[in-house]
């Protein structure tokens, strides 16, 4: 524009924080906008158009999943029907259609009070996935054959968990509100389209991506509710409560972590309390499912117990496993609490449920829909995310041709068990990779793409650019930079009267 601003703009400009364009931050980021013309200029008008960076991203989002349904095709047409080894050799699996009948829904069975036929007494899912999954039975025609039923019942969650996919990127979008381009890195996830209708875990993944944005408002009891909800129908996201009392710690925001813990509190008690009155084996069927498993896909346990002439217990492992995660999170802790700046809210968030995901004793290829959020926001950068992702892809891949492999007899077609160790490898080191970026960010603020491009911590609410009132370590020592480091210098610390803004 050739004219001068008027008022009305300069005042919006003053108050609007500019936001942050990818790339010219990041060289990956560049590479691949030439698909779509290259870089924004710097004369392009923003800002003025129906198509928002929010809007874009939902759109994409819900083009990636429409093309998880099409990869899963061939088993909607007859793999999930016949054949046991045919769903695993086209990669399409779900736990969905073979859940309907599995699990009682199409015979009008209430889940939690209700027995099932067979040795699963009692749906093995906590009550709010079961709610879930009822919602979609009832949604269910009940007419035709039962694999008319199954592929119905499949399309009614689809559409369900579409929504929530959606859901999840517009809330990583806004999470960064200068950084809303990042949720790009959700909605063009391979591992996120692929692996999005093998369960239900996309319903805990929305609650919990919601929970962070309501937490980067400052909205502490939306962010309880919310994430009490989304234990409600997973485990995991119980575990971010514990990195945001160690930061709450180290700010000094009690009352509002106060607020967040009695708000899960109530609002997992209010979804699990009816059931656990008046159905109680029902309702711990999850708990107990869950300690009495044994090793299973995934894991490095997997890789030991098969590579061990005397596998250790299930009770053992249980132990070793709960003794490691207790480990991880003494660490996490200490990071944050020593850390020359304290970490971001979504850095030990996505460190706290990758140590979840890396010592648990079985990695169903699905969890991954538990990282890609908060990988989006602890580490925005291309290159590491599509590294991670790559190793995933891989995983998601060997696991089907492992499961063919062991389902196809003597034909053998698939993957040996030590190729299927291979890819559990890649798995692993991906995600610890993407946890050592993350660590590194930590303890040199200069490499952490979110705290270079000016922001303190966008996703953490009270805590953004808070004083620091506890702190061990290198934190309480004055700050220095990386040697040799090109890029703008960041400085932390609690002395100032932002307590390290910027």
């Amino acid at each position: 524009m050739c004219g001068m601003p008027s008022g009305e703009s300069t005042q919006a400009s003053v108050h609007e924080p500019e936001p942050v364009r990818p790339t010219e931050e990041d060289r990956v980021a560049a590479a691949g906008s030439e698909l779509i013309g290259g870089p924004l200029g710097r004369r392009a008008l923003t800002g003025r158009s129906w198509w928002s960076p929010v809007r874009v991203i939902a759109l994409v989002a819900i083009g990636m999943f429409a093309l998880g349904l099409v990869q899963k095709a061939p088993c909607y047409n007859g793999a999930w029907f016949f054949g046991a080894s045919s769903q695993y050799t086209h990669a399409c699996y779900s736990d969905i259609p073979h859940l309907y009948q599995g699990r009682g829904f199409a015979d009008g069975l209430v889940p939690y009070f209700d027995k099932l036929p067979g040795d699963m007494q009692y749906l093995e899912y906590p009550v709010l996935t079961g709610v879930f999954m009822e919602v979609a039975a009832w949604l269910t025609p009940g007419s035709g054959s039962i694999q008319d039923q199954e592929q119905w019942y499949w399309m009614v969650n689809a559409g369900m968990l579409m929504a929530c996919a959606a859901v999840i990127a517009v809330c990583v979008a806004r999470t960064h509100a200068r950084r809303p381009w990042d949720g790009l890195l959700v909605a063009l996830a391979p591992a996120f389209a692929l692996t999005a209708t093998i369960n239900w875990d996309l319903l805990a993944v929305a609650l919990t991506a919601a929970a962070m944005l309501m937490w980067s408002r400052g909205r502490s009891l939306a962010f309880g509710v919310l994430l009490g909800l989304a234990t409600a129908a997973k485990f995991y996201p119980a575990l971010l409560l514990g990195p945001l009392l160690v930061l709450c710690w180290r700010a000094g925001r009690w009352r509002q972590y106060g607020t967040a813990l009695a708000g899960a509190a109530v609002a997992w008690l209010v979804v699990n309390g009816p059931v656990m009155l008046f159905a109680f084996d029902g309702w711990s069927k999850f708990y107990t499912f869950s300690q009495e498993r044994g090793v299973d896909f995934g894991s490095f346990w997997l890789i030991l117990a098969q590579n061990s002439d005397d596998p250790l217990s299930t009770d053992t492992v249980n132990t070793l496993a709960t003794l490691l995660m207790l480990l991880c999170c003494g660490c996490v802790a200490a990071l944050a609490v020593t850390a020359p700046r304290r970490p971001r809210f979504a850095q030990l968030a996505f460190l706290i449920v990758a140590a979840f995901v890396l010592t648990n004793k079985v990695y169903s290829p699905q969890y991954v829909l538990w990282l890609v959020p908060l990988a989006a926001l602890a580490r925005p950068k291309w290159r590491d995310f599509l590294i991670w992702q790559t190793c995933e892809v891989a995983y998601f891949v060997g696991i089907w041709m492992y499961l063919a492999y062991t389902t196809s007899g003597d034909a053998h077609k698939g993957l040996p068990v030590d190729g299927y160790h291979w890819v559990i490898g890649m798995h692993l080191l991906g995600t610890l990779y993407l946890c050592v970026m993350v660590v590194r960010d930590i303890l040199m603020p200069e490499r952490d793409p979110v705290r270079r491009s000016g922001d303190d911590d966008p996703s953490g609410g009270v805590l953004d650019g808070a004083e620091d009132a506890f702190v061990l370590g290198p934190a309480s020592r004055p700050a220095r930079h990386v040697a040799q480091f090109e890029g703008p210098r960041v400085e932390w610390g609690g002395t100032g009267p932002a307590g390290g803004s910027l």
